[in-house]
């Protein structure tokens, strides 16, 4: 056995069809891992499968997945465990939704499935494919987070606090699984530019982002990919329970101007 098929462990990457999910799912595979793409549109997850296994033949499969729904989450981990005979060794949840709507007009069915999908999803996941991690006594779990996790923003009640949950919820696992040898981090990205957040960001909305941002401009999803792979690395293997801010330094970003002197 070489020294690559020794490193070679199995991925889920939920919301793999598209966006940093996507992004996540190429780069993981770059690295030599099997990665079960599991997205709810599955033709989406069908066509990055399809790219990876034309890149190295059985690196990928596409699942179909409702992250909010108990029983498709197990029936999901179950077909990853019945095609390479053991469950998820890394397991990154960028599954979720992004509505947008103002405290006084969001309504409660917003807001529950904000809460269903982004945190229930993460949690289901989480939880199903941590007892396999327990067992072999290794895991690495990513979470999506959000800059809105520490900030707040207009229109994102039901998406904020969603993620917000998502940094705790990061925290609680974190704490009660770092003994069987699994880590769980988070990832917060700030603006990037996805088929998700195309819909919301108007060019005054990219505008006023872009001002607020150390670095001048929005993210990538590749940006966030790289980062979310080294916390699934073993170079990780001691960072636990942290919520890792991947925003050209939007979070550390104060009042631009003082005295006169500009940023």
């Amino acid at each position: 056995m070489t020294q690559q098929q020794q490193n070679t462990k199995v991925a889920a990457v939920t919301g793999g069809g598209s966006g940093i999910g996507a992004a996540v799912a190429m780069r993981l595979a770059q690295s030599g891992h099997r990665v079960a793409v599991l997205d709810i549109q599955i033709d989406n997850a069908k066509a990055v499968a399809d790219q990876l296994n034309a890149q190295r033949p059985d690196s990928a499969m596409a699942v179909s997945i409702d992250v909010s729904d108990p029983q498709s989450v197990d029936a999901a981990f179950s077909a990853i465990e019945k095609q390479w005979g053991q469950g998820a060794d890394l397991l990154v949840n960028s599954a979720g939704i992004m509505p947008v709507a103002s405290v006084l007009e969001c309504s409660y069915d917003m807001f529950r499935k904000a809460m269903d999908v982004n945190v229930g999803g993460t949690f289901l996941c989480s939880q199903r494919a941590a007892r396999g991690m327990a067992e072999r006594r290794f895991g690495r779990i990513v979470n999506l987070a959000s800059i809105s996790s520490e900030r707040a923003g207009v229109g994102r009640v039901a998406y904020g606090t969603s993620k917000t949950a998502i940094a705790g919820l990061t925290r609680q696992f974190a704490m009660e699984l770092g003994a069987y040898g699994i880590t769980v981090n988070a990832v917060a990205p700030g603006p990037v530019l996805t088929a998700m957040t195309e819909k919301n960001y108007t060019p005054e909305t990219k505008a006023a982002f872009e001002s607020m941002i150390p670095a001048k401009r929005m993210g990538n999803t590749d940006e966030i990919a790289d980062a979310i792979c080294y916390l699934c690395s073993d170079g990780a293997a001691y960072i636990n329970g942290v919520l890792l801010p991947v925003d050209g330094g939007y979070l550390a970003a104060g009042v631009g101007t003082t005295a006169g002197i500009k940023a």
